[in-house]
């Protein structure tokens, strides 16, 4: 299966339209991992964060340039190791995605897998969600209802990658 398409016109250069297939692919993994594991509503932002930073694992570790097809499952294991809690995830991103971009513009061809991956980890990186402090301690009044848990604005990455990772183990 090819990473792109063109819609029968050829190849990609001129004015044709290049179609994202390795982007959307990793977006739709992504998306079927955490419908799976059914940890968040689908209309949330903190699904979004959780998909966007599935679906950049996915992307950014398919270094072969080849899209994964029937072999996900055989991908999980490598999925839950970059998404693992003490690895510097956000470092890998962007070391990769610099890398992609160097790549794209050696070949001077139009990247729009690496345009749409872009987009969604700047997202990552600019959003701010509301979350539960987990570093808070716990003070000495009644127990905290969801209300009265100490919130934080956190980087969508942050909430978004544990999420994607729990929903890699429950798959």
């Amino acid at each position: 299966m090819l990473h792109e398409s063109t819609g029968g016109f050829g190849g990609p250069s001129g004015d044709e339209l290049t179609v994202p297939m390795a982007w959307l692919y990793a977006e739709y993994i992504a998306d079927e991992v955490l419908r799976t594991g059914d940890l968040m509503p689908p209309t949330s932002f903190e699904y979004r964060a959780g998909r966007d930073a599935l679906a950049l694992t996915v992307f950014l570790s398919d270094t072969r340039g080849e899209l994964s097809g029937i072999r996900v499952v055989a991908q999980l294991e490598t999925w839950l190791t970059l998404t693992a809690h003490d690895k510097a995830w956000q470092d890998w991103v962007r070391e990769r995605l610099d890398g992609l971009a160097a790549d794209a513009a050696a070949a001077r061809g139009p990247a729009p897998d690496l345009v749409l991956a872009e987009a969604a980890w700047r997202w990552l990186e600019e959003t701010e969600l509301l979350a539960p402090d987990l570093d808070a301690v716990p003070g000495g009044g009644p127990g905290p209802g969801e209300d009265d848990v100490p919130k934080v604005w956190t980087p969508a990455w942050q909430l978004g990658l544990p999420l994607g990772h729990l929903a890699i183990q429950l798959f």
